[in-house]
């Protein structure tokens, strides 16, 4: 793909941020991008966590962005083919806690209800589709979660013996929240994604994904794709970590847009979420995630998951769930969709741009080896002295020439 299509529509005036594998000094870097031009942010942070908790992280980046160090297009075709030799895009997250919100849109808490009620068993899916819909329609679909209107629909769905935990968090008054992957975990644009041997019926999920820092603010947003094992999920809800926590099951990107004049969280309320997926035997499926119908704000969200309840002193990025649930037969008729290996997945939006992976099997793609111990070792290198002492010196401090810091 090219640059235009990688980036958002309006990318002349985006404030984007991500991570850079720079094969140099052998570990991530932080960097801003600025049309075909990247920019090493090594002298304003050595992690986005770090560079999302300043109060002037947006003076901050158009400081740092002076000389550009890596041209896109060479990243992108880097990324595409995972050339090691070479510098390539990482997830544009590092340290924040990967958090996930299930249910949050009436058409995907009804899939999760057949999948529960057909045990994980694809061929059982359509015909219990058929029969919720008949029971309870488009009534429920303006319930808002929590509210009076919402329990006295629960009291009819349990007389007619439909209750379920999804249809609980669904339009009860809490939120399913759950942690989705590791620190640093997370694959970047142009990264295979897994789907185990074990499961049998699975899908992506394109969705917006937040990005808090430890103070609870929302300061920017990517997009994401949260790889969903159905057949996993629908044995036992209690499998949700098995189902959901997989090499290479959570990936984000392209890249992190921050939030400024131009682009605010009312922007991203009504944004449109769009999927196509490429089959190597020529299939193709295309759905879309309409965040506008989300079932609850993105704050009750966020209060659900962070506050006297739950600190994250490095921040969060959170899936706020998908509208999408695809019910295309790919295989053999009444299945649904699953994945191939080979299936190339698009997620694109007009403000953030185009997240493409590749699915692969998950116990073939590469180890992560790359987690804490390693990010640690490699800030405290002599590279990212040297970058702490040019970060000093741009806020104006005094550098100990013994140390470098």
């Amino acid at each position: 793909m090219t640059v235009d299509q990688i980036l958002p529509d309006d990318a002349d005036r985006a404030r984007l941020v991500g991570r850079v594998w720079d094969v140099e000094t052998g570990g991530p870097r932080v960097v801003a991008i600025r049309g075909g031009d990247v920019f090493d942010l090594a002298a304003a942070a050595g992690t986005v966590s770090d560079l999302l908790e300043s109060s002037s992280v947006v003076a901050d980046i158009d400081a740092a962005t002076t000389t550009p160090r890596w041209r896109l297009d060479d990243l992108l075709d880097a990324s595409a083919v995972q050339d090691p030799s070479r510098s390539r895009l990482l997830a544009p997250i590092d340290l924040q806690v990967v958090k996930a919100c299930g249910v949050t849109f009436v058409d995907s808490m009804i899939e999760r209800i057949i999948e529960e009620r057909a045990a994980g068993d694809p061929n059982r899916a359509a015909q219990i589709r058929a029969s919720i819909g008949q029971a309870i329609g488009g009534s429920i679909a303006a319930l808002r979660p929590g509210s009076p209107e919402a329990a006295a629909a629960k009291r009819i769905l349990l007389d007619e013996g439909l209750w379920s935990q999804y249809l609980e968090v669904g339009i009860g008054p809490d939120p399913e929240v759950f942690t989705k992957a590791p620190v640093l975990s997370s694959v970047g644009w142009g990264s295979k994604i897994g789907v185990p041997a074990f499961s049998s019926w699975n899908n992506p999920e394109p969705e917006l994904v937040l990005v808090v820092n430890s103070a609870g603010h929302i300061v920017g947003a990517t997009l994401g794709n949260d790889v969903n094992l159905r057949d996993v999920e629908g044995r036992s809800a209690l499998l949700l970590g098995k189902a959901k926590d997989n090499n290479a099951s959570s990936a984000l990107g392209p890249f992190l847009r921050l939030f400024d004049e131009h682009f605010t969280l009312e922007t991203v309320r009504k944004e449109e979420i769009r999927l196509r997926v490429d089959g190597p035997d020529g299939f193709v499926l295309e759905g879309t995630n309409n965040v506008e119908r989300i079932s609850r704000t993105f704050e009750d969200l966020i209060a659900a998951t962070m506050g006297d309840h739950h600190q994250y002193p490095d921040g969060i990025a959170l899936y706020t769930g998908t509208l999408f649930a695809p019910t295309v037969d790919r295989d053999v008729p009444g299945h649904g969709f699953t994945h191939h290996p080979g299936d190339v997945v698009t997620i694109r939006s007009r403000h953030l741009g185009t997240l493409v992976n590749e699915v692969g099997a998950t116990e073939t793609l590469p180890a992560w080896t790359f987690g804490l111990r390693q990010l640690f070792d490699y800030l405290h290198s002599g590279a990212v002295h040297r970058a702490a002492a040019d970060r000093r010196q741009l806020r104006g401090l005094p550098i100990d020439a013994t140390s470098g810091r």
